[in-house]
This record gives C-alpha cells, structure tokens and sequence, in this order.
C-alpha cells in the first residue's frame, strides 16, 4: 500500500496480511459480468467472500454498475453477520462502484476499512477471483446467456449454496466454507486423521507405537 509522509511524498509500505484476522475481520469484494441474452448487454453480480473462511456471504445481481448497489450489498452482509464491531477490512479492485462515495460514505459509517488493489495490477484480489473462476467453471454454469435476470439470479443462489456447504475447498484443508465459518473444521480435520491414521496401522502394525499428538 501506499502512505503519505510528513513531506507529503507518498511511499510504497508493505503490510503483512493479518494472519490473526478471523471470520469477521477480513472481506473481500468483486464485481462480474453474467452474460444475458441481448447482446451487448450482461448482468452485474456483485459478491463478498470471508478471507479466512472463503464463504460467500453476500452476493446481488444488478443490470448495472453503481456505488449505490455495492453500498447496499455491504450493509446487508454486515446485518446478516451480525457484525458490530470496529476493524473489518474490505479488499477490493479499482473499479467505480467500489470507489464511489455512496459506497465509502457506508463503509465510514459501519467502521469498515476500505482497501483497494494496487493501481495496474489484475491479480490483486485472488480470492474472489478464484471463486468467479469456480463460478464460471462449474459444470452446471449454463452453456447459453441468461435469459432474464431472474434466471440469473435462481442459478447464482444454487451455486452459492453448493459453493458454501458442498464445495470442500482445497484451500481450506478440503473442508467446506460453511464449515470453516461455523468453526466445524477442526473437528472435522482431526477425525479425518485419525481414521487415516487407523487405516495405516491396521495395514502397517508395527506403526502402532505412533500416536496421534505426533501428527502435525
């Protein structure tokens, strides 16, 4: 990120990411374009991803581009998170809607801190650019353009739905979103092991005398 010193010359700083943020701390935000079937013309699917437990918790579909949609989107996802306290940060691309000052003038007033991607830089928001990527790559993405809004908006509630519950992430340690945000993973990940490690010693005996606080 940039920062301006005392001379008001601006200066690159790098800020490690805060690995200590959990589910309410770390957000975020993209905007993408859905095909519709008059051409030139697409739907916007706004969309905001927890960081840590890549669940998608707030998404729309627009059939155009505003600070004001952006604005309204965050609000809804803070009330259905039931986030209150001071201190999230919103990570997301250069694009108007983000930038807009309906939509600053909303995150000022839930305590949020706006970060943006480096100016010129495509790949500066990789997670919700993996999950468009996931998005458009699903088998069941529909092969022709949407052909009302509606139909939009029915199949992004079905994806998001399998994406939260079903897709188990390979970035988080293959459990599922909405596992990882309800706080289910390490359980999940410790039985997980501990059958493997069952399996390995029924087939492999005299490994027998491991036990499970060895495994990382």
């Amino acid at each position: 990120m940039r920062l301006l010193d005392g001379s008001g010359m601006s200066r690159e700083v790098h800020v490690p990411f805060c690995e200590g943020l959990r589910v309410q701390f770390s957000r975020s935000t993209l905007l993408t374009y859905l095909a519709s079937t008059i051409k030139g013309s697409f739907y916007r699917l706004y969309l905001i991803e927890d960081i840590y437990s890549r669940k998608i918790v707030g998404w729309e579909i627009h059939d155009n581009e505003t600070a004001e949609h952006a604005s309204v989107l965050i609000s809804k996802a803070c009330l259905a998170e039931g986030i209150h306290k001071k201190g999230l940060v919103l990570h997301s691309d250069n694009g108007s809607p983000m930038k807009g000052a309906t939509m600053l003038a909303t995150l000022q007033k839930l305590g949020i801190v706006p970060s943006f991607s480096r100016p010129s830089v495509s790949d500066d928001n990789p997670f919700s650019e993996s999950t468009f990527r996931t998005l458009k790559y699903t088998p069941s993405y529909p092969n022709k353009p949407f052909d009302t809004i509606q139909a939009a908006r029915k199949w992004v509630d079905e994806f998001v739905t399998w994406y939260n519950e079903t897709h188990r992430h390979s970035s988080i340690k293959f459990v599922t979103p909405g596992q990882r945000h309800r706080g289910e993973d390490g359980v999940i990940v410790k039985c997980c092991v501990q059958r493997s490690f069952e399996a390995v010693t029924i087939r492999y005996p005299l490994l027998t005398f491991f036990s499970l606080s060895s495994v990382p």
